[in-house]
């Protein structure tokens, strides 16, 4: 079993299960009587963030952001993973299906200040850490933003792979902000554990923060897209109107070269010494003047 105490004292005991098997979850279920249905959530990898409480057993199930780059970004389960947290009596159990980077740092600063931190004061540092991985992103997301938009405004380069990548990150930020608008309910019952009123008040602040800072990033994402696309018209348009000017300066020419191009026995003009000159003068005086008149509509 991948099950390990973190930490223990007189005050609470720290108990990590990293990827549990059904036998692991079965005896957690028989060691601890906590409800198993709230064991088999904490397994399921699409399971979305939720506060539950079953006798005396408080569960708040947390997503926290990866760094995995997967290839798809359908679910919130391609951006994030979950964090289980049980928390009853003096003991705190968290559950995870994967290493978690948020579940090590936290008993590095646990094991800091070992004889004094409590199961709240545990449970606290862990959801801090889940938002600060949530923050992390945003600042990462919003350096690619950047770079994005110096590329299209700045460098004033445009091709296929920047819309690819302006749509991985909407669909990024779309899914994080997802899962934090979920997260509100297990933020808000956090205000039932043992803890100082000034510090739940800062943890709801941190977690308006990151989703505000999503519902930003969104907006920009969304914007960008927006004038990547009206850019890509106006170049279109622009390609559109050389080739309407050139059509304009060549079409009547063209009419003229059409007419003596037909095959006729009676054409009164071929037969003069100088047609040919005459013609191409006439062509040439067509292309000034509709020059002269296009500049002085400032087409």
């Amino acid at each position: 079993m991948a099950l390990e105490i973190f930490l223990k004292n007189e005050h609470c005991e720290w108990i990590d299960v990293v990827a549990p098997t059904a036998e692991d979850l079965k005896f957690i279920h028989e060691r601890y009587s906590i409800n198993h249905l709230l064991l088999e959530d904490t397994i399921d990898p699409n399971h979305l963030p939720k506060f539950e409480k079953v006798d005396e057993v408080y569960f708040y199930l947390m997503r926290e952001n990866t760094e995995l780059e997967r290839t798809n970004l359908s679910t919130i389960s391609d951006v994030s993973t979950k964090l289980g947290v049980f928390i009853f009596d003096k003991t705190i159990i968290s559950i995870h299906r994967m290493k978690n980077r948020s579940v090590h740092e936290t008993k590095v600063e646990a094991q800091k200040k070992l004889e004094v931190i409590r199961k709240e004061d545990i449970a606290l540092i862990l959801a801090l850490k889940v938002l600060k991985s949530y923050d992390d992103e945003a600042r990462n997301l919003m350096a690619i933003l950047d770079r994005l938009e110096d590329e299209i405004f700045l460098k004033n380069t445009s091709n296929k792979n920047q819309i690819r990548r302006l749509y991985r990150l909407k669909r990024k930020a779309g899914l994080n902000t997802r899962i934090l608008n979920i997260s509100a309910d297990w933020v808000e019952k956090f205000k039932l554990l043992n803890l100082v009123d000034s510090e739940v008040v800062d943890f709801k602040d941190k977690y308006k923060d990151v989703t505000a800072d999503f519902d930003h990033l969104n907006a920009q994402v969304t914007n960008l897209i927006s004038m990547f696309i009206a850019l890509s018209d106006q170049k279109a348009n622009q390609v559109m109107k050389l080739l309407a000017i050139f059509s304009v300066y060549f079409l009547p020419i063209t009419f003229i070269a059409g007419v003596y191009g037909m095959n006729f026995e009676i054409m009164p003009e071929l037969h003069l010494k100088h047609g040919y000159y005459y013609v191409l003068c006439l062509m040439a005086i067509i292309e000034i003047v509709i020059f002269i008149y296009m500049r002085k509509k400032k087409w």
